[in-house]
C-alpha cells in the first residue's frame, strides 16, 4: 500500500476512534446527569407555580396534575400549552394557565396566571421576556413588585374599562417611559381570565370527568 495512503487511513482511523469515544463519553454523561437535571427543572417549575397560588390552597403535585391547552388567541398561545390543576383533598381549587402577551415592547412575554375557582387571580408571574433591562423588566418579580397588582383581581374587579394602565384611564400602575410592556401584560391577563370563565367547568372538572378545554 502506498505509504501516503497508509498514513492517511491511519490518521482517519485514529480520528474515528476519538470521535466514537468522545460521543460515547458525552452520551454516558448525559444519561447519568439527565435524571438530576430533570429533577432540578421540575423543582424550579414547582417553585414558580407555587408563587401563583396560596401556599395552603393545594396539596397535590402541580407538575404532574395537568391538562393540555390548545393553541388559543385569548391565551396568546401559538402552539399547545399547559394548565396546572391545584387540588386540595382531591378537589380542584384553582388552575395555573400558561399565557403569552404577544405585543411586548421587545416581543412575547410569557406568563403563568393562577386563578382561583371563584375567578379571582391568586398570582401572576413572568416566566420569559426580552423587555429592556432597567426599563421594561420591572414586570419581573425579581426586579419589582409590579406584578402583584393582579392579586385578587377578577373580570369584574376592576370593571372592563379599568383593565388598563393608569395613563389610559385604567387601574394599573406603570413606569414612566415604559407603558407598552405593562399594557401588554394587563391585556394578556384580562384575556386569560376570559378564557378561564369560558372553560371553567372543564378546567376544574373532577378527575374522572375532566376534558381537554
Amino acid at each position: 500500500m502506498n505509504p501516503a495512503l497508509r498514513e492517511t487511513l491511519s490518521t482517519a482511523l485514529t480520528l474515528l476512534v476519538f470521535a466514537v469515544v468522545g460521543a460515547s463519553l458525552l452520551s454516558g454523561t448525559y444519561l447519568l446527569t439527565r435524571p438530576n437535571i430533570e429533577r432540578s427543572e421540575q423543582a424550579a417549575k414547582r417553585a414558580l407555580l407555587a408563587q401563583t397560588l396560596p401556599p395552603d390552597g393545594f396539596d397535590n403535585d402541580l407538575v404532574h396534575d395537568t391538562l393540555p391547552l390548545p393553541a388559543d388567541a385569548r391565551l396568546g398561545l401559538k402552539r399547545p400549552g399547559t394548565a396546572y390543576i391545584a387540588r386540595l383533598a382531591g378537589q380542584p381549587r384553582a388552575v395555573v394557565l400558561e399565557a403569552v402577551a404577544p405585543d411586548g415592547y421587545s416581543g412575547e412575554i410569557h406568563l403563568l396566571v393562577g386563578i382561583l375557582a371563584d375567578g379571582r387571580i391568586a398570582g401572576v408571574r413572568v416566566t420569559a421576556h426580552k423587555e429592556t433591562p432597567g426599563l421594561g423588566d420591572y414586570i419581573d418579580i425579581g426586579r419589582a413588585g409590579w406584578i402583584r397588582q393582579f392579586d385578587g383581581k377578577s373580570l369584574d374587579d376592576p370593571a372592563a374599562d379599568g383593565w388598563k394602565v393608569r395613563k389610559d384611564g385604567g387601574r394599573f400602575d406603570y413606569m414612566a417611559g415604559a407603558t407598552i410592556t405593562p399594557r401588554a401584560v394587563v391585556a394578556a391577563v384580562r384575556r386569560t381570565l376570559e378564557y378561564f370563565a369560558a372553560h371553567r367547568a372543564k378546567l376544574l372538572a373532577e378527575p374522572d370527568t375532566e376534558e381537554t378545554p
